[in-house]
């Protein structure tokens, strides 16, 4: 697995509650683009509309030597997922008032683009400080231990 594009904001901004991997649709010259590392996830979100799970904000650079240039580059992209995840997904969503964020872009062993997205909560400020703060914590008690080890 090669990991194309991560979105460190959304482990900052959000609670993660459940994971999931979708398969994404791209035409030829995106995938060329995704195989060079010219992704960015940094605000990209997914929707459910009509039954379809949708990406949203997802920039992909357009690729440079393509005959014919789409220089839309944060078009709305397909996700593919089995129905059941789909529902799944929208009754979390509608229910408890949740978000779809992407995590990261890969390919797999097969040189197939997935998408790595989670259900999500938005933390507050405090959540926010509380998790800097524990983090902060286990980082000086690491280091205490190096220290007292050597």
């Amino acid at each position: 697995m090669k990991i194309i594009a991560l979105n460190k904001r959304a482990t900052h901004d959000y609670e993660i509650l459940e994971r999931f991997e979708a398969g994404i649709v791209l035409n030829g010259n995106e995938i060329k683009s995704v195989r060079s590392g010219k992704v960015q996830l940094t605000d990209s979100f997914a929707i459910v509309k009509d039954g379809e799970l949708l990406l949203l904000n997802c920039h992909i650079t357009p690729y440079s030597h393509a005959a014919i240039r789409d220089d839309n580059a944060t078009r709305t992209r397909h996700l593919l997922m089995h129905r059941r995840e789909i529902d799944r997904l929208e009754g979390a969503i509608s229910r408890k008032g949740l978000t779809i964020v992407t995590l990261k872009m890969y390919l797999n062993g097969k040189n197939y683009a997935k998408v790595e997205i989670a259900t999500a909560r938005h933390k507050k400020l405090i959540d926010k400080r509380e998790s800097l703060k524990s983090r902060d914590l286990k980082r000086e008690a690491s280091r205490d231990l190096k220290i007292n080890i050597k």
